[in-house]
């Protein structure tokens, strides 16, 4: 489990195939920032770009680690499938504040970048999210992108899907990857728990409790 607050920039380094077939996923090697890996074990969680990994070997004063992705993983998501800069952020502690909102880094779909621009002292992102996820966004929602918990300001639906519009301010430009974005970049999207859930319960309908069983 995530928050979708950022806690350190890292880089994909190396990729090494992990067989010969489009069946098989690759090992990636990242480094992170100095004393990142301080308090991680063997077998941590460490979300990249948004998608929960597993760490497999790790060196902390090297500041490097490893992760499996399988080849079902590298389909669905965006930003792993060569060496450049991802997001990082580690499995949420129980004592840890939740400063973004309950991020589980399962993407959910790739999203499209359609604008970024600065506008006064921040920056408007417009991406737009493929349909199936679109009827989960909503106005001043949660929409994690690439790892990132952001709300959305606005919302329109589109020939196939629907575009949304957050605003960025300067530390989060320049404390993220997203700083990076353009027009045309692909991003990891999770929609939100709760949206999920009540689009579950609205298919399935609501059902009546069950009687109480009569006691003898």
């Amino acid at each position: 489990m995530f928050t979708g607050i950022i806690t350190g920039m890292g880089r994909i380094v190396d990729l090494h195939d992990l067989g010969s077939s489009l069946q098989h996923g690759k090992r990636l090697t990242l480094e992170a920032p100095a004393g990142y890996l301080d308090d991680v074990a063997l077998g941590d969680s460490i979300a990249l770009n948004g998608a929960c990994m597993t760490v497999t070997s790790f060196d902390a004063a090297a500041a490097r680690f490893t992760i499996e992705i399988s080849a079902e993983s590298l389909d669905k998501t965006s930003g792993l499938t060569q060496p450049g800069p991802v997001n990082l952020e580690k499995a949420l502690r129980p004592q840890d504040r939740l400063g973004g909102h309950i991020v589980s880094g399962h993407v959910d779909g790739i999203g499209r970048v359609t604008s970024f621009e600065q506008i006064g002292e921040s920056w408007e992102l417009r991406v737009q999210a493929p349909p199936a996820l679109a009827r989960f966004l909503a106005y001043k929602g949660s929409i994690t992108v690439n790892g990132v918990s952001l709300t959305v300001n606005r919302v329109t639906d589109v020939e196939g899907g629907a575009e949304f519009s957050i605003n960025l301010i300067q530390h989060t430009v320049a404390h993220t990857t997203l700083g990076l974005l353009s027009a045309g970049s692909a991003v990891n999207l999770e929609i939100d728990t709760v949206a999920r859930y009540v689009e579950r319960m609205l298919q399935a309908g609501v059902l009546p409790a069950a009687a109480p069983s009569a006691q003898t």
